[in-house]
């Protein structure tokens, strides 16, 4: 179930069905898939156990969205790229909430063993941090509708980027881009762009 208020925010009630009985027998299972794909996407709506296994199996990039939040949850040791929101990284690294870039960038330093860390900021962006460099990404002007789907959106349109050679900073650009489109329609599935849309918004 999904709730929305009148300014897009959204809060989720998952029940977990079927996600909740993944394991790491059903991943080894899929060790060939694994191990072929160029980026493998992860986050915590399935056990650790699957997303442990899944990560050391993966042979590629391997993106991890810790989503949704839970306190002490503790990522998979092979993650080239964490993926959290500011809520999520308080949830990660036990420190309050963050609010502003800097904030933001003294918590996600608490974090060991990724190759790099995207925080996404809603409408502040993201924040990109990558051994010492750190790089803050504007967020796109719209006027939301409904920011359900949104993150999905932006680890989705990371994915393909990275699948598709692009740098880090191009990936989560073109990212920011995609999730800002998927704002300004209601609905999940519904409101992630198509390709061409994405190319027309970053000429526009």
């Amino acid at each position: 179930m999904i709730a929305v208020n009148p300014s897009g925010e959204n809060s989720i009630i998952v029940s977990p069905g079927a996600n909740s009985r993944l394991t790491a027998a059903d991943c080894r299972a899929a060790a060939d898939v694994l191990g072929r794909a160029e980026v493998t996407v992860l986050q915590q709506e399935v056990p650790d156990e699957a997303n442990h296994a899944a990560a050391e199996l993966a042979g590629g990039i391997v993106v991890y969205n810790p989503a949704p939040a839970v306190e002490g949850a503790v990522p998979p040791r092979h993650v080239d790229v964490l993926v959290p929101n500011r809520t999520e990284l308080a949830a990660l690294t036990g420190t309050p909430v963050p609010d502003t870039v800097d904030e933001v960038a003294a918590a996600a330093g608490k974090l060991r063993g990724a190759g790099a860390v995207i925080v996404t900021l809603g409408g502040d962006g993201v924040l990109l941090l990558e051994g010492t460099a750190r790089l803050h990404i504007p967020a796109f002007t719209v006027r939301p509708v409904d920011t359900t789907a949104a993150g999905d959106c932006f680890c989705g349109a990371l994915a393909v980027a990275l699948a598709e050679g692009r740098t880090l900073e191009q990936a989560a650009r073109w990212a920011c881009a995609a999730a800002a489109l998927s704002t300004t329609r209601p609905g999940a599935q519904p409101s992630l762009p198509r390709r061409d849309e994405v190319e027309a918004f970053l000429k526009s």
